[in-house]
């Protein structure tokens, strides 16, 4: 089996995530794909409302799709680094193959991760074009690993997480309902997550 470590913030999950990983499937990439929300426990990451809201968050708007999955491993009290979640999935899925799904905006620094060198030699790595981004000098960069990276045929709407924040905090109801799952977007309400308001008409 061809399993996809899909790796990010999902502050919140949207569309398009879940896009991506069923186009994934559907094309015939992988099998099955595991969310992995990124943990709180990073300098960087400042902005992220809780681990378990997150969690929460992908845990419904994969619930009607039998190949997507999500995974609480990065949300401990230390920072986990993307190797290491690898490599945990790895060990438990022994006997299947493991992806690292990725833009080509993360890509083009990959190298400069935690051991991500290490990430570049010894997984195979599923990449989703950014339009902001120069694939070729990206692949020149990497050359030695060009074997571990496949450029899939999926085109990635931009639609910014931050973007969508903005729209949730003010309340335009069609404009947030393009980006989100109703299940989504009713756990937000439910949870006054981002200062959920309703825009007055």
């Amino acid at each position: 089996m061809k399993i996809g470590i899909f790796g990010g913030s999902f502050n919140p999950p949207h569309k398009m995530h879940k896009k991506i990983a069923n186009d994934l499937i559907s094309l015939g990439y992988l099998d099955k794909v595991i969310f992995v929300p990124t943990g709180t426990k990073y300098e960087y990451k400042n902005n992220l409302i809780d681990n378990k809201h997150r969690l929460k968050m992908l845990e419904v708007m994969c619930q009607k799709n039998k190949n997507l999955f999500v995974s609480n491993y990065e949300l401990q009290d230390i920072p986990i680094y993307t190797y290491e979640t690898l490599d945990h999935f790895k060990k438990k899925y022994s006997k299947d193959e493991i992806y690292f799904i990725c833009g080509t905006d993360n890509l083009s620094y990959i190298d400069k991760w935690k051991r991500g060198d290490y990430i570049l030699k010894n997984y195979s790595l599923l990449v989703i074009e950014r339009n902001t981004n120069k694939t070729n000098l990206i692949l020149e960069k990497l050359s030695k690993y060009r074997s571990h990276i496949t450029i899939t045929k999926i085109k990635e709407d931009s639609i910014s997480s931050t973007t969508i924040r903005e729209k949730i905090k003010d309340g335009n109801l069609d404009e947030i309902n393009q980006y989100l799952d109703k299940e989504v977007l009713n756990y937000i309400k439910e949870k006054n997550l981002y200062n959920f308001k309703i825009k007055s008409t």
